[in-house]
């Protein structure tokens, strides 16, 4: 989950009212094996209205869980490249409203690919794609300028699954660990993971984690501490208990 400080986007003066507030909802979104596009919305509870460019940069994995963002080839998608592209790349959202890009996959799906797809508010400015009316852009640049105002904006990961989904996850328990292995081809999530006192009335807040396919986590915890979630693996999900 990544949220941006867009930098330049700070104005020196007294009203801090007035920016653009936006939301994206689900920071995790996933591509079902039988569909190719999702939608994505867009909502501004801000004071004034929003100009938002999404850009989209494919998530390498490197062994020893290092990762690397490559920004999608949005000109080799439409020569048989594989990627994640959004249309439209450049949202106006009123004060108070909504709009949405579609997410749409091209290529090839014999493997899992994470994307990060990325929301963030812009001044308007001259050949930027919004297309703004000189006096329109002038003004609105303005407004902003009466406050103090940051621009915030955020990133979200998309998940497209592979054409032929195969899960397989290994439970490994141990008095001082338990061990999720991912040995199947598609990410899991444990959902409301938290650790327990025997009695189940003491709990850590809980949290999701996502385990990539071919990976591990290791869940550490005390002699006599429960692990439970939720093991959702695609639409399935099964409540796991871990004494």
């Amino acid at each position: 989950m990544s949220k941006c400080l867009i930098a330049g986007a700070a104005f020196l003066s007294s009203s801090a009212g007035a920016a653009p507030v936006i939301s994206i909802g689900s920071m995790f979104d996933y591509l079902a094996p039988e569909k190719s596009t999702l939608l994505k919305q867009v909502r501004n509870t801000g004071e004034s209205t929003a100009f938002v460019k999404v850009s989209i940069s494919e998530i390498i994995y490197r062994e020893g869980g290092d990762s690397e963002e490559r920004p999608v080839d949005l000109k080799s998608l439409g020569t048989g490249g594989v990627g994640l592209m959004a249309s439209p790349m450049r949202l106006i959202v009123p004060a108070g409203g909504v709009q949405a890009t579609r997410l749409l996959f091209r290529g090839e799906r014999d493997v899992e690919r994470h994307y990060r797809v990325r929301f963030i508010p812009v001044l308007p400015d001259l050949g930027d794609g919004f297309a703004l009316p000189d006096a329109q852009r002038e003004q609105y640049k303005d407004e902003l300028q009466a406050g103090v105002n940051v621009l915030t904006g955020y990133g979200a990961i998309t998940i497209v699954r592979p054409r032929a989904v195969h899960f397989d996850t290994r439970i490994d328990k141990a008095t001082d660990q338990v061990v999720v292995r991912n040995q199947g081809n598609s990410t899991i999530v444990l959902d409301a993971l938290v650790l327990c006192d025997e009695s189940q009335q003491h709990c850590d807040s809980p949290v999701v984690r996502h385990v990539r396919p071919g990976a591990d986590l290791p869940l550490h915890r005390r002699a006599g501490q429960i692990v439970q979630f939720t093991l959702v693996e695609g639409d399935k999900r099964k409540p796991i208990n871990i004494e």
